[in-house]
C-alpha cells in the first residue's frame, strides 16, 4: 500500500500542481523529503511573500498554486497576504505542517492549536484530518474546493508524522477524480435580464476582476459595443477586464457611495459583472442609486450576490453568460461613447531631482512592449497610471484585491513565473516596498527577471490625502525618509539603477527589458496630488 506521502505526490501531480512555493520548517521537512525531480521548489524568506508570489502565480496562471507553511508561526506571517487572495478568488491550496499527533495536546513547540480556526475566514475551507489515512482524501477534496466556483484559497494542516503512514484504502481513486460545474443558465433564466438590456435608453456596464479572470474580456467588448455602452471597471480595480484604449472604456469608479451614484445618473439600467456591489472605502454616505436607475448584478460568487445592498443578481457562470447575451442582444441605434481626451504628456518638472508620477507612466507607456503585465503597489498613482498607460490585453494588470500591502514585489515574481512569454513591470511605491521586500531574493536566486520600478517619494502618499479627508495634519508615522532601494537590491543579488530624468528612465527601462535577469529601477518622484 502506498505511503500518504506518495499518494499526495500523485495527486498533486494529477492537478498539475508540480511547483510548490514555500518557507519550510522542521514539521514540513518529512513532506519535503526525497522531493521529486519533476517538481520545483521556490523558496521564499518570508511567508507573506510565499503567498504573495502564488497568489500572482495562481492569478496569471487561471489554475491553483500549492503553498506549503510553517505550523502556526508560518500560517500567522502568511495570514495578511491571504486577505488579498480571498477578495480576488485566487485558487490557493495552503498545506500547513503540524506537530507530531501525539505532540499536539501537550501544546508542544509547533503545535498548531485548533489549526483549522487559524486562518478564517480568509479561506473557503479549513481542515485537519483525523487520521493519516484521511489525508490523501482531504488533499484532493482541498484542491477540488480551491477551484469550484466561486474559487478561493483553502487550508489543510497535517501532522509530521502522517506523511509515512499507509493511505487510505481507495486512494488510488483519487487520482483520477474530475470534478465539472455548470453554471451557465437556461435560456428562460436569461430571458427577462435580456429583456431588460434590450429595453434599456442608457445601459452602463461596470466590470470587476472576475471578468479578466474569467478571459471573458472579448465577451465583454462585444457587449458594450452592440449596446453602445459606456464601461467602467469597477472601484479598487485588482484587474483590467476592458481595453483601456478603447471607446467605451470611462475609466475606473472611485471607491465611495456618492461618487458612484453621481456617475450612474442619468442611466437607467446599470449591469456590473465580475465584482461586489461594490467595494467602498472613503466613508461618503448617500443613496446607492440614483432615482430612475435600475442595477443588474451578474457574479460567480453567491456571497457577494447575497450582500449587496441593491439591485437584482445571477450567480452564474460570468463567460457563458456574458457570450450569451453578447450574441442576443440587439443591435442598438445608439453611437459608441466618444474615446477619452489622452492626457498632455508631463514634463520633467519636480522637486530637484525627482520626477513626476505622471512623467513617468508616459515613459512606462512608451518603451514597455504592448503585451506587458503590470504589477501595481502605488496606491496613491492609482489614477495616473490607469489614465496614462495603456493596458490591451487579458491578464495585463494585478493590484492588491483588499489594499494589503506586501503584494506586489513577490506577486510580480509569481506572475513572471507564470507567464515567462510575456514581461512583468512591477510599478511599486515605496512604502509598499518594504512590506515584500525578500521577494528580491527569490527574483535573483530563480533569476525571474522582473523589472521592479520602485516610485520613491519618503511618504506613505496615500495616508496624507487621508489624514486631510479625516482632519487628522500631521499624524505620526507617515513618512519614510532615507531609504537606498538600490543598496537593498544589490544586497538581495539583483542588479539595480537609478533614474532622476524622464531620459534617465527611458535608458533604464530599455536596459531592463532587455536582460534576462531582474532589475530594479529606483526613481525619486514627487507626491501627487490626490483629488
Amino acid at each position: 500500500m502506498a505511503s500518504v506521502h506518495t499518494a499526495a505526490y500523485r495527486i498533486f501531480r494529477r492537478h498539475g500542481l508540480t511547483t510548490v512555493f514555500g518557507n519550510p520548517g522542521s514539521n514540513e521537512l518529512p513532506f519535503l523529503r526525497d522531493f521529486p525531480k519533476d517538481f520545483r521548489y521556490i523558496l521564499g524568506l518570508h511567508e507573506g511573500a510565499v503567498v504573495g508570489m502564488a497568489d500572482g502565480y495562481a492569478q496569471a496562471k487561471r489554475r491553483p498554486a500549492l503553498v506549503n507553511l510553517h505550523a502556526a508561526a508560518g500560517t500567522g506571517n502568511a495570514v495578511g497576504a491571504l486577505t488579498n487572495a480571498w477578495y480576488s478568488h485566487t485558487p490557493l491550496v495552503l498545506m500547513a505542517g503540524q506537530q507530531v499527533r501525539s505532540m499536539i495536546g501537550l501544546e508542544a513547540m509547533l503545535a498548531n492549536v485548533d489549526a483549522p480556526q487559524l486562518p478564517r475566514p480568509l479561506v473557503k475551507w479549513s481542515h485537519e484530518p483525523a487520521c493519516a489515512e484521511d489525508v490523501p482524501r482531504a488533499l484532493s477534496q482541498a484542491i477540488h474546493m480551491a477551484t469550484l466556483p466561486a474559487p478561493g484559497p483553502v487550508y489543510l494542516s497535517i501532522p509530521q508524522d502522517d506523511w509515512e503512514r499507509p493511505a487510505g484504502a481507495g486512494s488510488e481513486h483519487l487520482v483520477e477524480r474530475r470534478i465539472a460545474s455548470a453554471g451557465l443558465p437556461s435560456p428562460a433564466q436569461l430571458g427577462p435580464l435580456l429583456e431588460r438590456l434590450n429595453r434599456a435608453q442608457n445601459p452602463l456596464l461596470v466590470l470587476g476582476p472576475d471578468v479578466d479572470a474569467r478571459n471573458a474580456g472579448a465577451a465583454a467588448v462585444t457587449l458594450a459595443e452592440k449596446l453602445g455602452m459606456p464601461v467602467w471597471v469597477a472601484p479598487s480595480a485588482s484587474r483590467c477586464p476592458f481595453p483601456t484604449r478603447h471607446p467605451c472604456f470611462r475609466g475606473v469608479l472611485p471607491a465611495s457611495m456618492a461618487q458612484i451614484a453621481r456617475r450612474f445618473a442619468g442611466h437607467d439600467l446599470v449591469l456590473v459583472v465580475g465584482a461586489p456591489v461594490f467595494r467602498y472605502h472613503e466613508h461618503q454616505p448617500a443613496e446607492h442609486l440614483p432615482a430612475g436607475t435600475q442595477l443588474v448584478h451578474l457574479t460567480c460568487d453567491a456571497h457577494e450576490a447575497a450582500r449587496a445592498p441593491m439591485g437584482d443578481a445571477w450567480v452564474f457562470d460570468i463567460p457563458g453568460t456574458l457570450s450569451y447575451l453578447a450574441e442576443r442582444v440587439y443591435n442598438a441605434v445608439r453611437p459608441l461613447p466618444t474615446v477619452l481626451p489622452r492626457p498632455e504628456r508631463a514634463s520633467d518638472e519636480g522637486s530637484g531631482k525627482k520626477l513626476r508620477p505622471e512623467r513617468v507612466f508616459d515613459v512606462l507607456d512608451a518603451v514597455a512592449p504592448d503585451d506587458a503585465i503590470y504589477v501595481k503597489e502605488s496606491t496613491s498613482t492609482v489614477s495616473a497610471f490607469w489614465q496614462r498607460v495603456a493596458m490591451k490585453y487579458p491578464g495585463s494588470y494585478y493590484f492588491p484585491a483588499a489594499g494589503g500591502l506586501g503584494f506586489g514585489l513577490p506577486a510580480a515574481v509569481g506572475v513572471q513565473l507564470a507567464a515567462p512569454e510575456r514581461r512583468v513591470i512591477a510599478v511599486i511605491g515605496d512604502g509598499s516596498a518594504n512590506y515584500g521586500i525578500t521577494a528580491l531574493w527569490s527574483a535573483a536566486q530563480y533569476r525571474i527577471p522582473v523589472v521592479f520600478l520602485i516610485l520613491k517619494n519618503g511618504t506613505y502618499g496615500a495616508l496624507h490625502w487621508f489624514a486631510k479627508i479625516l482632519g487628522a495634519p500631521g499624524a505620526p508615522g507617515l513618512d519614510l525618509p532615507n531609504i537606498d532601494f538600490c543598496a537593498i537590491a544589490r544586497g538581495y543579488g539583483v542588479r539595480a539603477l537609478q533614474a532622476t530624468s524622464g531620459d534617465m528612465l527611458e535608458a533604464a527601462l530599455r536596459e531592463a527589458l532587455g536582460a534576462d535577469e531582474p532589475v530594479l529601477i529606483e526613481v525619486p518622484t514627487t507626491p501627487i496630488e490626490l483629488i
